[in-house]
C-alpha cells in the first residue's frame, strides 16, 4: 500500500500556504470540478433505558462515569478570542479505499456535492472535498481565476469532508483502513483497537423517513432507528466502514416501526460504546 511520506506532506503544506495566487494556482493546476445542502440532542431517560437484569452493573458504570463532571459552562459564553474570529472548522479527512464508491455514498446517498478535487500523481494520492451544498454555489470553470475562486470557496466552507485516496488501495483485498471502532484492521495480532475516532454525523428532518430511503439504496446500517436502547437515531456505514450518525433536526422522536421492521419495544435496551 502506498502512503504519503512526511517529506511529501511538508511539501504539500508549503504549496498550500504560498503567499501569491500564481504560486497557488500552479500547485493546484489539476483542480477539476464536478458540478453540488445543512441538532438539539436531548439526553433523556428514554435514550438510556437499561434492562433490569443489568441495572446493578449499569449503576456501577454510571457511578464511575459521574466521578468527573467538570463545569464546562465557561466555554459556552463570551466572545471568541479576537485572533480566531475568522477561523473555520473546514474539514474532516477520511482515507478511502475507492474514491468512486466513496463519492457515490457521500454525494448520491447523503446529498453532498464534490466541491473541488486535486490530483498529486508525483506523490501518489488524490484529495476530494465534498460538502452539503448546492452546485449553483460552487465556482465553475477551469481557468486559473475559477480555480482560485473554487479553492477560496472550499477553504471558507464549514463542514467539508476531505476524502483522501492513496493510489493502489482499490486493488487491495478487504478493508484497508481502521475505522477506530472496535476494528482489528491493520493490527499485527488481530486484536481490535479501541480507537479515538468515532463517527461523523448528519441531521435530517425525519430520521425514520431518511432511513427508509437509505435502505432502499442498499446502505449498510450499524444501527437502525429502533435498534438498541437509543431510539430515534441511526448509524450508517460508508464504503470503508466509517460510521455516519443520523440525527433529527428537531426533537428526538420514536416511531412504532423502523425501516428494518423493528418495533420500538423490541429493538433492545442499553447503550453500547462503539469503540469497544
Amino acid at each position: 500500500m502506498r502512503r504519503v511520506s512526511t517529506s511529501a506532506l511538508a511539501a504539500i503544506f508549503g504549496l498550500l500556504f504560498t503567499n501569491t495566487a500564481s504560486s497557488f494556482t500552479a500547485a493546484f493546476s489539476s483542480h477539476h470540478l464536478v458540478p453540488s445542502q445543512r441538532f438539539v440532542f436531548q439526553s433523556t431517560s428514554t435514550r438510556f433505558n437499561m434492562s433490569s437484569s443489568s441495572s446493578s452493573a449499569a449503576t456501577n458504570t454510571q457511578h464511575q462515569q459521574k466521578q468527573y463532571q467538570p463545569d464546562v459552562s465557561q466555554f459556552m459564553t463570551g466572545d471568541r478570542p479576537a485572533e480566531t474570529k475568522d477561523y473555520v472548522m473546514q474539514q474532516t479527512m477520511l482515507r478511502v479505499k475507492d474514491p468512486l464508491k466513496s463519492l457515490h455514498f457521500y454525494c448520491s446517498v447523503l446529498g453532498f456535492k464534490l466541491v473541488m478535487y486535486s490530483e498529486f500523481p508525483q506523490w501518489g494520492f488524490n484529495v476530494y472535498f465534498v460538502a452539503p451544498v448546492d452546485s449553483v454555489h460552487i465556482p465553475q470553470g477551469d481557468d486559473e481565476t475559477a480555480k482560485a475562486a473554487r479553492w477560496k470557496y472550499c477553504m471558507n466552507l464549514p463542514g467539508c469532508i476531505e476524502l483522501t485516496y492513496n493510489y493502489g488501495t482499490e486493488q487491495e483485498e478487504g478493508q484497508v483502513y481502521n475505522t477506530g471502532n472496535a476494528d482489528s484492521t491493520g493490527t499485527t495480532n488481530g486484536e481490535k483497537v479501541k480507537g479515538g475516532f468515532g463517527h461523523i454525523g448528519i441531521t435530517v428532518p425525519d430520521v425514520y423517513e431518511a432511513c427508509e430511503r437509505f435502505q432502499q439504496m442498499g446502505v449498510e446500517f450499524h444501527k437502525t432507528p429502533n435498534s438498541g436502547g437509543m431510539k430515534g437515531l441511526a448509524f450508517l456505514k460508508d464504503p470503508d466502514g466509517y460510521l455516519v450518525e443520523v440525527l433529527p433536526q428537531g426533537p428526538m422522536i420514536q416511531k412504532p416501526v423502523d425501516c428494518a421492521g423493528i418495533e420500538a419495544d423490541d429493538g433492545g435496551e442499553g447503550y453500547k460504546d462503539n469503540s469497544k
